[in-house]
């Protein structure tokens, strides 16, 4: 897969879902979803031109510190980190790139998705500011927060409908705006959803990101998603997440390996190191 890749047999957009396969990602399985990168850092030009580098986000830093202001604090939370019991190895981020509570807050306007969301939150829809409203206001949220790492998902790519509330479900109202919450906000130079989903492929497969896509990858599936190179990378996750991190069946307490299972269940998993 990688020669085919390197020959341009394959496209970027094929050879990320092969990879996420082989790292043990499927579409059945909401805790270990097929993980995307997020590729544009331009949401509010009236045109999208590809041709220019400042349009893309850089792929060789983990999502929390593309904005170079949240580097400090990322790594002084890895360095001031002590578990006093010495379970709990030093981390940069307590959250994750790819869990089951991202993928259904992206999905929400689609089922089985909206009723997934809707139990998770004990059968209402959260509130409306935490929805997923717009994509613009999302990116700048990332920017803003180094806690907030969600990377995309591949329906990003190709599904055009899950950024319209074709249900009409009522996801509410902004606290601040006072705007109601339907169909998913765009970027300025996407026309329609249609119009998103075509110039974000677009995206994928231009030339920039052809050249820089293998930096994302050894983020999140090679060398450098854990031991010294993640280190540097401020590339390092909450232990739970990684493959092999804890051993379940050496838990002889059923209540402590539930609350474990749940937690890595929910937490968000880091795909297996290829």
């Amino acid at each position: 897969v990688l020669q085919k890749w390197v020959n341009r047999e394959i496209s970027n957009f094929d050879y990320l879902i092969q990879l996420n396969t082989m790292a043990g990602r499927t579409y059945n399985d909401l805790a270990q979803y097929p993980v995307f990168p997020w590729i544009l850092r331009d949401y509010t030009s009236e045109e999208l031109d590809l041709n220019n580098p400042a349009v893309f986000r850089d792929l060789s830093k983990p999502i929390g510190v593309v904005n170079e202001k949240n580097a400090k604090a990322v790594k002084e939370k890895y360095e001031n980190f002590e578990d006093p019991l010495g379970i709990v190895d030093k981390f940069h981020y307590g959250t994750h790139y790819s869990n089951a509570a991202g993928v259904m807050h992206y999905l929400i306007r689609v089922e089985p998705f909206t009723t997934l969301h809707i139990q998770l939150q004990s059968g209402r829809f959260d509130c409306a500011d935490r929805q997923f409203h717009s994509i613009p206001a999302t990116w700048q949220a990332l920017m803003d927060n180094p806690n907030d790492v969600k990377e995309l998902i591949p329906e990003f790519f190709y599904f055009p409908e899950f950024l319209e509330n074709q249900n009409g479900f009522n996801l509410g109202q902004l606290q601040i705006s006072k705007e109601v919450v339907n169909d998913v906000v765009l970027p300025k130079w996407a026309h329609s959803p249609e119009d998103f989903i075509y110039k974000h492929r677009k995206a994928l497969e231009s030339e920039y990101v052809s050249a820089h896509l293998h930096e994302w990858i050894d983020l999140i599936f090679g060398y450098k998603q854990r031991g010294p190179a993640a280190v540097e990378a401020l590339n390092v996750f909450y232990y739970c997440t990684y493959e092999g991190a804890v051993d379940l069946d050496a838990l002889t307490d059923e209540k402590e390996r539930k609350a474990l299972e749940g937690m890595i269940n929910n937490f968000g998993q880091t795909p297996c190191q290829l």
